[in-house]
């Protein structure tokens, strides 16, 4: 075995050992007198010690045999333990995992930097023993060893066997590469696809069996109408020979096929074990991610003068390697956010009738098909009055918006970039950079994460991601004749829409859901596809968002949900936009994965450049013949409410805010009728008659003007400009209108 080999061995083995050293000296801190954590931290520093030797890293040696001893002196109770020796412990251990995160080619030269630093730890340890250790350790090794439950344990024999100095974990490990189990994942699911291939094999052959019995049964009714009449032998011998020979094949395919239907079972079977296994493979514990945590929070909390305790539930629970290791920042950040803004002092804490130690607590479960993790602090909770001052103070929306916010429209600020609520920056918080990251990462994988607050109570913060990145719950739809997937975490509804539901604003299409004003896109335009070859008068949408926006992406038709094995995309192609892999439906076929926040920023910038096509609502065949109107006025009331009367009475309406809006809605859509106000900003009402009537091709549309001059001049000059009807707003009621309506175009 080459040096590097070797070691490569001791850079694991110290990694696993100081894992150990970090666990077992916070547990020994909060109970000094627990002899399991004494024995587990000496068998660990015994371990690193051992395997050191192995290779002849002196400092280390020296180091860990200094732990061993300190170790062996608080099972001896020769001193008290407390936090300030804990502290220069775990200084020493974070050399020894420094040292555990060196390329093995570069250790000897690290090592060689760092042995002043060594040293000095090895020292501050070793004052940390009675003068008279030595001798009193000789005579009481006996004792130790008595209390040990490590029978093979011997602290001070320097030639221990080098096997005795490695744990052995009860599970076989071995390296595997990403690449190796990515590409094994990939032949997994082809494999799973492959073997679904067999069952309509075997359907096929049902239907040949049950042709080929139709066939005897008219060999058979041949032969009884033959043995009616008279026939010669030759006849006979043929008419029997095809009977028999119809039978062989009857039992030759009914063998068969109860062959290969149970090779179908078996190799599917096996296909979806292989399948479940490879999954495994990509899967770690839950305490694998985070097993720092309880040392962060420790050494933040003295920082802070705080006593704060993390309590991590669901150890086990099975979480994808890549999404825990790109869930380690955002975690960091929501626990380290919990004891600098969330726990009280003590003092603080015992004056609010709480206990003097706060509780940070970090769970992992799965539910739904999906993984759940909260992170959750029992402390002041979010000051909303506070926050919203802050809100205005930014200048993020105005005071009187700002009052009307509810709680939770107002901690979604706190996932804007660069938003704090601290007064001051420290070395822990206040620049503002850590939650809108955290959401970020979050959403890369396809989850999300929303906060929730109780003032005096605490506050928690809940992430919702995939089970695996490998395996991917999808959303199939049709795009122009294609199949494409969106992940089912990144798609907030699905919603079946009426084209009499989508009204426009400001040039813009809209649907309402939910008391939601959702801007309505077309999915081939945004994905550069061509027109779908036929139209739907149902329009099926996909509603998706980010931080800040929310969009409905109509798409031909939905196919269903599917469970997809993620394909990486060829590295050759780079980022294809708006697409983030591959996979293989079931039968085969290849179908992309969109990635959902690269595809709104596409939206956005069409939007920004104008460039975004309107759903051609004319396309489809009218499911009925309701004329189509749009409602111009400035007055939110007064738009809304005659659009309510107007739809109650049959008619499909859209809705503009002023005169531009309006022209802008004219020239994109078809408009049987119009009905405006005068006085609006951008373009009156009287303006926008003169743009319809001097118009080309839409001179000949109607329009109504209602508005609150009643004088005979106003009267005069709107009909001047064109319009076909004049309603004054003092003597409007709903008949007035829809009989002027009628009049023009009908009902």
């Amino acid at each position: 075995m080459s040096n590097d080999s070797i070691l490569e061995l001791f850079r694991q083995e110290v990694e696993t050992q100081v894992a150990i050293l970090n666990q077992e000296l916070l547990a020994l801190e909060a109970n000094p007198q627990s002899d399991e954590a004494i024995e587990a931290l000496m068998r660990a520093a015994h371990s690193i010690k051992g395997a050191a030797r192995m290779v002849s890293l002196d400092p280390v040696i020296y180091l860990a045999h200094g732990m061993e001893d300190y170790f062996v002196a608080a099972q001896t109770q020769i001193f008290k333990l407390d936090s300030n020796q804990i502290d220069q412990l775990l200084q020493g251990v974070d050399l020894l995992q420094a040292l555990s995160q060196v390329h093995e080619a570069e250790i000897l030269n690290w090592l060689a930097e760092k042995t002043e630093e060594f040293e000095r730890a090895q020292t501050t340890i070793a004052a940390l023993l009675p003068a008279n250790f030595n001798e009193r350790r000789a005579s009481s090794l006996v004792s130790v060893e008595q209390r040990s439950a490590l029978s093979h344990y011997q602290p001070g024999d320097d030639q221990a066997n080098v096997a005795e100095t490695v744990t052995t974990p009860s599970d076989r490990v071995v390296r595997v590469t990403a690449e190796n189990l990515n590409r094994i994942m990939g032949l997994a699911g082809e494999s799973l696809v492959e073997a679904n291939w067999l069952q309509p094999f075997a359907d096929s052959f049902t239907v040949l069996k049950s042709r080929q019995l139709e066939l005897a049964k008219l060999l058979e009714t041949i032969h009884t109408t033959l043995a009616q009449a008279s026939i010669d032998a030759e006849r006979q011998q043929a008419i029997d020979t095809a009977r028999r020979k119809a039978q062989e094949c009857r039992e030759i395919l009914s063998d068969r096929l109860g062959e290969l239907e149970l090779y179908a079972r078996r190799t599917t079977n096996l296909s979806d074990r292989l399948y479940r296994e490879v999954i495994a493979s990509h899967m770690r514990p839950f305490i694998d991610g985070v097993q720092s945590f309880p040392r962060m929070v420790r050494d933040l909390a003295r920082r802070l003068n705080k006593q704060v305790k993390l309590e991590i539930i669901g150890q086990s629970t099975p979480v994808d390697r890549d999404i825990l290791k790109k869930l380690e920042a955002p975690l960091t950040h929501m626990i380290r956010n919990a004891i600098a803004h969330g726990i009280e002092a003590p003092e603080v804490r015992a004056a609010a009738g709480k206990p003097f130690e706060g509780t940070v607590r970090l769970e992992a479960f799965h539910r739904g098909g999906m993984l759940a993790i909260t992170v959750s602090d029992d402390g002041q909770g979010i000051d909303f009055e506070h926050l919203r001052q802050k809100i205005i103070d930014r200048h993020l929306t105005s005071p009187e918006t700002a009052t009307q916010l509810t709680e939770a429209e107002i901690i979604e600020f706190l996932f804007l970039p660069g938003f704090s609520t601290a007064d001051q920056v420290t070395e822990i918080s206040g620049r503002g950079v850590g939650l809108d990251i955290a959401r970020s990462i979050v959403q890369e994988v396809g989850g999300s994460i929303r906060a929730l607050s109780q003032p005096g109570k605490g506050t928690s913060f809940h992430f919702q991601l995939p089970l695996t990145l490998s395996v991917v719950r999808t959303l199939i739809v049709e795009i122009s004749d294609e199949p494409y997937a969106f992940p089912l975490a990144r798609v907030d509804q699905i919603v079946k829409l009426n084209q009499s539901e989508i009204y426009v604003i400001e040039g813009r299409q809209y649907f309402t859901k939910d008391d939601r004003n959702i801007g309505l896109i077309v999915a081939h335009h945004v994905l550069e596809r061509p027109e779908p070859s036929s139209a739907n008068e149902v329009l099926c949408v996909v509603v998706i968002s980010d931080q800040s926006n929310v969009y409905g992406l109509v798409v031909d038709q939905f196919l269903g949900e599917r469970d997809l094995v993620v394909r990486p995309l060829d590295p050759r192609l780079g980022k294809v936009r708006d697409i983030s892999a591959s996979a293989l439906m079931d039968d085969g076929s290849p179908v992309l994965i969109v990635d959902v926040s690269d595809l709104v920023r596409s939206i956005d910038n069409l939007l920004n450049s104008g460039q975004l096509r309107p759903v051609d609502v004319n396309k489809a065949k009218k499911a009925s013949d309701r004329k189509r109107l749009l409602v111009v006025d400035d007055s939110i009331t007064v738009r809304e409410t005659t659009r309510k009367l107007l739809q109650n009475r049959g008619y499909n309406v859209d809705v503009a805010v002023n005169g531009m809006d309006a022209w802008t809605a004219i020239r994109s859509n078809h408009y049987d009728l119009v009905v405006s106000d005068i006085d609006m900003p951008r373009m009156n009402g009287i303006e926008l008659v003169k743009q319809i009537k001097e118009h080309p091709k839409l001179h000949s549309l109607p329009v109504i003007i209602v508005s609150y001059r009643d004088q005979e001049d106003d009267r005069i000059q709107g009909m001047e400009a064109g319009a076909d009807y004049y309603i004054a707003k003092s003597s409007f009621h709903d008949d007035t209108l829809v009989n002027a309506i009628v009049d023009l175009i009908g009902k």
